[in-house]
């Protein structure tokens, strides 16, 4: 699999990941990421380093490798990917979704933006460095990670729970973001440096069962729990602005309206759909109710009902004020719920740290007159978990023109993923250049220990990257 060209590199292992067919529907049995933790082990065979593996249940196995650093006491930097990917419905796609096919240079299938091109990137850069004699004064980490589609559970969350002096480190790079937004100050690079929490709660309602037969004056716990539906979903938290949507306003020179809590609102009605709906998450609480069950047979009135409502908030959001957003929505049939609240809080990273303005000056080079902007990842990512631990985690990669901001949403879950080649080569430099100037990178040349080098000199020799906007950047 090895090329002189790290393009065609990276695009073999994106489509070996992809036809992994890692699918994760949410139950302990499903991913499989074993095959492509195999994937990673071969790949790395012949580098000398050692590998470690963590599998919590059967198949769900994550692999985590390490350029070890000189200096102890130096930061590392760990490039994280999952390998899991979340099901699909073949008939909706053009293509065959586990194919990996290669067609005028963009690669398709399920992962290629969620996102088995970054873990694919970061996999290949990592040999590279590892190849090169890559001697970093701060720990590099590869980590391809299981589970993170269904929270990790199996997966990050398990690994920071257990197996925490092994993947402890400094900083994470992880999805997502990085995709080219133009703004009347240039082109911007978003990354996202904190997301929103994941707050998800059960509603239990009760009623008195009865024969369907007579309805009247009944007490249907089905018909509280549609009315408690309704509620929750024309429910209206009111506008809330961070640091971090002030800043990204500013970056991206947006109307100033939009900073404005009392004017966004109005602003953000009138955008576009896709626009709407991410402005509109980025600066408010948001409630949906997306599941709902009662009643066991068609002609029994239902004593029992449940709704299970996807709440995410914003940093500084905890489990009470959730509950009092719930009381608010539902009014007076709050007296007859009971509750479950998921405590996932929102989590959150500085911009004024090295790993922002080494990858503000990498992304410069590799992206003429490019600046980063932060954002909020309005999803989740394992990220939080690394966050909670005391890790600088952002969401990044590097796209193409090609892949803009409503392509990238568009495919994210959805039909006919792909990623073009350009991508991918973007991406790889990224993570060469980064761990370079992260981590303060020596090499080690027979044996011999010289005055520290600018690695990318190295690389381009020993890589013969000839000609590619690598050596360039460099």
């Amino acid at each position: 699999m090895a090329h002189d060209d790290p393009t065609a590199e990276v695009t073999e292992v994106l489509q070996a990941f992809i036809r992994n067919a890692c699918v994760n529907d949410g139950t302990a049995d499903s991913g499989e990421e074993v095959r492509s933790a195999d994937l990673v082990t071969n790949y790395l065979e012949g580098t000398g380093l050692d590998l470690e593996y963590y599998e919590p249940h059967a198949g769900r196995r994550s692999v985590l490798a390490k350029i070890e650093g000189s200096d102890p006491n130096a930061p590392g930097l760990m490039l994280m990917g999952h390998t899991d990917v979340v099901p699909v419905n073949a008939d909706t796609w053009s293509r065959d979704p586990f194919g990996g096919e290669l067609e005028d240079g963009v690669v398709w299938g399920r992962g290629a933006v969620d996102m088995l091109n970054l873990t694919a990137s970061m996999l290949v850069a990592f040999r590279r460095l590892a190849d090169s004699g890559f001697r970093p004064k701060g720990t590099l980490s590869y980590l391809a990670v299981a589970d993170e589609e269904a929270s990790g559970t199996y997966g990050a969350e398990w690994l920071l729970d257990h197996e925490l002096d092994a993947v402890r480190t400094e900083n994470v790079i992880t999805e997502s973001g990085g995709f080219q937004m133009g703004s009347r100050g240039g082109i911007r690079l978003p990354v996202m440096v904190e997301e929103k929490g994941a707050m998800w709660s059960k509603l239990t309602v009760k009623g008195t069962p009865g024969h369907g037969s007579q309805p009247h004056r009944t007490d249907n716990a089905v018909l509280k729990a549609a009315q408690i539906v309704q509620r929750i979903g024309t429910y209206r938290p009111p506008a809330r602005v961070s640091e971090t949507w002030r800043r990204f306003v500013e970056g991206m020179q947006l109307p100033e309206e939009l900073a404005d809590p009392t004017k966004l609102d109005a602003v953000i009605d009138g955008l576009p759909i896709g626009a709407s709906r991410l402005f509109h998450s980025c600066t408010h609480n948001t409630m949906s109710p997306n599941v709902a069950h009662g009643g066991t047979k068609v002609n029994m009135i239902p004593d029992r009902a449940t709704v299970s409502v996807d709440i995410r908030t914003l940093p500084g959001v905890g489990v009470a004020d959730v509950v009092a957003m719930l009381a608010d929505a539902c009014g007076d049939l709050w007296d007859e719920v009971e509750y479950e609240v998921r405590d996932d809080v929102a989590t959150a990273s500085p911009i004024d740290t090295p790993l922002w303005d080494a990858m503000g000056r990498v992304t410069g080079r590799l992206c003429e007159g490019s600046a980063l902007v932060p954002m909020m990842m309005v999803g989740g990512t394992d990220n939080r978990y690394f966050r909670r631990a005391g890790a600088v985690g952002y969401g990044f990669g590097l796209f193409s023109k090609r892949i803009g901001f409503s392509d990238y949403a568009r495919m994210f879950h959805g039909h006919d993923e792909h990623v073009d080649q350009e991508s991918l080569d973007l991406s790889t430099q990224l993570w060469l250049a980064l761990a370079e100037d992260l981590l303060c990178a020596v090499v080690v040349l027979g044996g011999v220990h010289p005055e520290p080098l600018v690695v990318c000199v190295v690389l381009s020799c020993a890589m013969t990257l000839r000609n590619r906007r690598l050596s360039s950047a460099w």
